[in-house]
């Protein structure tokens, strides 16, 4: 029996329910979710294996205009997730107006790389709506399967899933059949507490946050972790540890019963919040940050 292995990288806008879709593909939640824009804003493995095939997923961030250097190197990893995919899953939603139109789709058929669209929140439109919104893509991609999906409520994701394994190209594995990601403990460390700051914090909050975790200790029955919120204003820090730190315990606390979850393990977690000024505009701290600059 011939094993198929390839990696399948997603794309597409702002807030249309990529990270949704690949933890429900994947079955972990390795990805961010809220309701806020650019909510993920590194590339993030996901490996799905059966007996004879391997998918190595990859989340991106939402394809946008740069205005300051951290949304740089948030599109670098879009675009290398362009360049080094054997397939393309394009997510777009039957919200989003002229979708299938405009320069980045113009990079995607020019590529040369096999495509997928993946229309997502199906359960927010009518038939005859969904219909005009498919009708749009065949015109843009005749070739391409279109899938109609719900990645909250798990509509039809079967279906993409064998449209993926369809276009799979015959190959070895490229990761150990264990694997779930290319990401460490700390890397999700931060993850869950960056989420908590973009549920608990409105607007530009969130947006300037950073998250360091200067200490993780996996002991026996317990995980040590120390981490650093990092802000850009001092104004930023007061508003992040709230009325005698009463915000900061609610994200510590929040937080610490995700990682929990995650883990399977207890975890002990102390928050520090620094004001680290234009961090997102700074190469070298963006690169200490895991952004790595071209």
């Amino acid at each position: 029996m011939s094993h198929r292995s390839g990696f399948v990288n997603i794309l597409g806008n702002p807030n249309v329910g990529k990270s949704t879709i690949m933890n429900a593909l994947v079955g972990e939640k390795l990805s961010i979710i809220t309701s806020k824009a650019q909510t993920t804003r590194h590339r993030i493995m996901g490996i799905v294996n059966g007996e004879d095939f391997q998918i190595v997923y990859s989340d991106t961030p939402g394809i946008l205009r740069p205005q300051y250097k951290l949304q740089e190197t948030m599109m670098n990893f879009v675009n290398s997730a362009l360049s080094d995919a054997d397939m393309i899953l394009y997510v777009t939603d039957v919200l989003e107006r002229n979708a299938s139109e405009g320069e980045y789709i113009d990079k995607i058929k020019e590529s040369g790389i096999p495509v997928i669209i993946a229309i997502n929140k199906v359960d927010l439109t009518n038939q005859d709506d969904l219909e005009k919104v498919v009708e749009s893509w065949h015109i843009a991609f005749p070739d391409s399967p279109l899938i109609p999906i719900s990645g909250l409520k798990n509509f039809n994701l079967d279906s993409l899933l064998n449209a993926i394994l369809e276009k799979l190209p015959e190959s070895p594995p490229y990761f150990p059949k264990d694997q779930l990601t290319d990401k460490y403990e700390r890397f999700f460390a931060s993850e869950i507490i960056r989420e908590k700051i973009l549920v608990n914090y409105k607007k530009e909050i969130p947006y300037s946050v950073e998250i360091e975790i200067e200490e993780f200790k996996d002991q026996k029955d317990i995980i040590k972790i120390r981490a650093l919120i990092h802000v850009i204003r001092d104004s930023q820090k007061g508003i992040i540890i709230g009325h005698k730190g009463s915000m900061l315990k609610r994200v510590g606390t929040e937080a610490r019963h995700d990682m929990e979850d995650f883990f399977r393990k207890k975890v002990f977690l102390e928050l520090y919040v620094k004001v680290t000024k234009d961090w997102r505009d700074k190469p070298l701290v963006l690169k200490r940050f895991g952004y790595q600059q071209d």
